[in-house]
């Protein structure tokens, strides 16, 4: 989606729950061919067994909305991941690998992308099969493919049928992003090699989870070998950024937050506060992609949504079985127990845009000097553009970067 489509889409809006429990089905060993109807991509087994990264089902797709008619395969996959209760989930993603050779293992560059909103529609898989006209980020994909590096793009848990995206919430996000990185090992026919270098990338939502595919990187998948990570426009605190969207333009990014924080936690309180105004936000919200969030939702408050009209605050301090809602979102926070809880052996590049209007300048900045005052080598770059608009001004430098690490070359960064 381009950056005129968002700024007349906050043009327009300014001038004018159920969740669904998830179940995963037996599987079985990894498939042996690519011959799962697209269908099969996102229905949840009944039941999920196999380590996480196991490849559970892919099918051969092309990619027509790619730029630059790059010769490539590529393929729609489910794999086993892990939520941040520890139980197997099924993830859907795409892995693509262009058809030029590669002398050794090629890299692989693991990629989430940025805010695409909760409706099973929008699927990041879907949208660049083309079956929804979204088009986000796919100059992203090109960049990678015409370096020569696979690409393994995750979804994000919660895009298969009947469940509900848990947007923002950080241990989902990396597992799912450094097992499709595994997964993409897997697919037949794609002589991707797990002695490859890998890079994390997202941008916004998929800075986020770039970061925290980062932090557990050396916990939870040791044996990839990550090379480096790249993070822009990145929430690192969500009370900070929730406190910024809250009534603004673009508060259905606060909303989608809201339920996606609901789905991973489900016994904190939630369904039972909110007024008949509440409800149907959130029933509507789940079905958006992201420019119809923006539109439906521009300069919506939270504390019209609950029949107490609770603050943020407020809300924060409301306690369930797994303490308050405050400690929660507290524990998506980035930048927090590095060198401890967290290591990172390898180098990270993060970026922001001069005129970002979306999150607010003050969290972004704080966890890079989190990274900073941790002793990770970080390459810290500006540039002039708003929240979307940087995401395709530094395709080049992050490649480049990237580019650097793979070869081996070491990194200076500029803290």
């Amino acid at each position: 989606m381009t950056h005129t489509a968002l700024r007349l889409a906050a043009a327009l809006v300014m001038a004018g729950g159920a969740v669904t429990a998830l179940t995963v089905a037996p599987a079985g060993a990894a498939p042996a061919t690519c011959n799962a109807s697209d269908s099969a991509i996102y229905t949840p087994p009944s039941s999920i067994s196999g380590a996480p990264g196991k490849l559970l089902a892919c099918e051969l797709v092309t990619l027509p909305v790619v730029p630059g008619n790059i010769s490539m395969q590529a393929w729609k996959v489910q794999y086993v991941s892990t939520d941040v209760h520890g139980a197997k989930i099924a993830v859907s993603g795409t892995v693509a690998v262009p058809a030029a050779p590669w002398p050794g293992p090629r890299p692989v560059i693991a990629f989430n992308p940025g805010t695409l909103g909760l409706g099973p529609q929008c699927a990041f898989s879907k949208q660049l099969a083309g079956a929804y006209q979204g088009e986000y980020e796919s100059a992203n994909i090109a960049a990678i493919l015409n370096a020569g590096y696979a690409v393994a793009a995750t979804d994000g848990a919660g895009y298969l049928n009947g469940h509900v995206h848990t947007y923002v919430v950080g241990t989902n996000a990396g597992h799912a992003l450094l097992d499709i990185a595994r997964a993409a090992f897997q697919v037949p026919g794609a002589g991707l090699s797990p002695a490859a270098k890998v890079g994390i990338w997202g941008y916004s939502e998929g800075g986020q989870a770039s970061l925290w595919a980062a932090q557990l990187a050396t916990s939870y998948a040791p044996r990839l070998h990550v090379a480096g990570a790249a993070a822009g426009g990145v929430p690192g605190d969500l009370k900070v950024t929730a406190a910024g969207l809250n009534g603004g333009a673009f508060a259905g990014f606060g909303l989608d937050a809201v339920i996606g924080l609901h789905t991973a936690y489900p016994d904190m309180p939630f369904s039972s506060l909110l007024n008949s105004a509440g409800l149907s936000a959130v029933s509507q919200a789940e079905s958006l992609c992201w420019l119809a969030t923006i539109a439906s939702f521009a300069g919506a408050r939270i504390e019209n949504y609950s029949t107490s009209h609770l603050t943020l605050n407020q809300i924060y301090a409301l306690r369930g079985p797994e303490g308050t809602w405050g400690k929660i979102i507290n524990r998506q926070k980035l930048g927090v127990g590095l060198g401890i809880t967290y290591k990172i052996s390898f180098p990270v590049f993060q970026y922001r845009g001069l005129a970002e209007e979306v999150i607010p300048t003050a969290t972004e900045d704080a966890t890079h000097h989190a990274y900073c005052a941790a002793g990770i080598t970080t390459q810290w770059n500006t540039y002039p553009g708003d929240h979307i608009l940087t995401d395709t001004e530094a395709i080049g430098d992050v490649m480049s970067w990237f580019a650097g690490r793979f070869a081996g070359l070491p990194a200076a960064g500029n803290c």
